[in-house]
């Protein structure tokens, strides 16, 4: 499931600035920044400075210990049990027995070093798509449509109302520093698909940032109305390529965090 305390897009009006990689720390589970992209300075002076501002203020982690896994689980806690009130949580933690075939992104402040975002990716078992969270709420018909072997579920995609030290600019992009981790993680991971139950408002601020997923079957009752929605990762990159090019130029890093063929026969040359 979808929760996301921020409804906001992102202002194309605001001032430019230049963005500083400030992490040296070597951890390859944090997904570098870099430079300004080209796409990106398509949409100056706008989206160049909310990408400055995540690039000093936040970070992008691939959860790769134990330790990441569990401030996951507290900030999920935090959103999911104290300010929604949708789940009951145990000490300060949200956890299900889903977390243990999931990967786990992270989304930290620079500033405080707290945690204030989180998303996973649930991947089918031997048992099929029975054993993925959605399976509970959904007919077994709907996931006709991917394939059970490179298909992953999108869930707990959470940020907390905190945002103490964060600026708006960077505040406004910290939902898509979430999707920069899932296509990171589902090229690192071999995922080619996405499947997922989201609120539609949260669909509706996917959609004005050029992520478009498919409705899979009626909508569903887990805390209010889902719709289930599918996507084919390579779908929706090159759908938001020709639509957003500045928004596809960050969220995968020109192409990096998820090369094309044609991309990859480019850098080859």
């Amino acid at each position: 499931m979808f929760v996301t305390s921020l409804k906001t897009s992102i202002n194309t009006d605001t001032p430019s600035l230049n963005p500083d990689n400030t992490d040296n720390s070597g951890n390859s589970n944090i997904i570098d920044y870099g430079s300004e992209s080209a796409g990106a300075r398509q949409l100056r002076p706008a989206f160049s400075d909310a990408i400055a501002a995540a690039a000093d203020e936040l970070s992008v982690e691939i959860a790769t210990t134990p330790e990441q896994v569990l401030e996951a689980q507290c900030l999920r806690y935090r959103v999911y049990c104290e300010e929604r009130g949708y789940e009951r949580g145990t000490n300060g933690i949200e956890q299900d027995s889903f977390d243990a075939n999931a990967r786990h992104v992270l989304v930290r402040s620079r500033v405080t070093g707290k945690v204030i975002g989180t998303v996973r990716i649930v991947r089918p078992t031997e048992a099929g798509f029975t054993s993925v969270p959605m399976a509970s709420v959904c007919a077994d018909d709907v996931f006709t449509s991917v394939p059970v072997a490179s298909t992953g579920e999108v869930s707990r995609f959470a940020l907390t109302r905190d945002r103490t030290g964060i600026s708006p600019a960077a505040s406004a992009l910290a939902r898509l520093c979430l999707v920069r981790g899932l296509i990171a993680l589902s090229h690192q991971s071999g995922v080619t698909h996405w499947c997922a139950i989201m609120e539609k408002t949260l669909l509706r601020l996917l959609r004005s940032t050029a992520i478009h997923f498919q409705p899979i079957g009626p909508a569903v009752e887990y805390h209010g109305a889902r719709q289930p929605v599918v996507g084919a990762v390579d779908g929706i990159l090159h759908r938001m390529r020709r639509e957003q090019p500045a928004i596809w130029a960050y969220l995968t890093d020109d192409g990096s965090l998820w090369p094309t063929g044609a991309d990859q026969m480019e850098q080859a040359a």
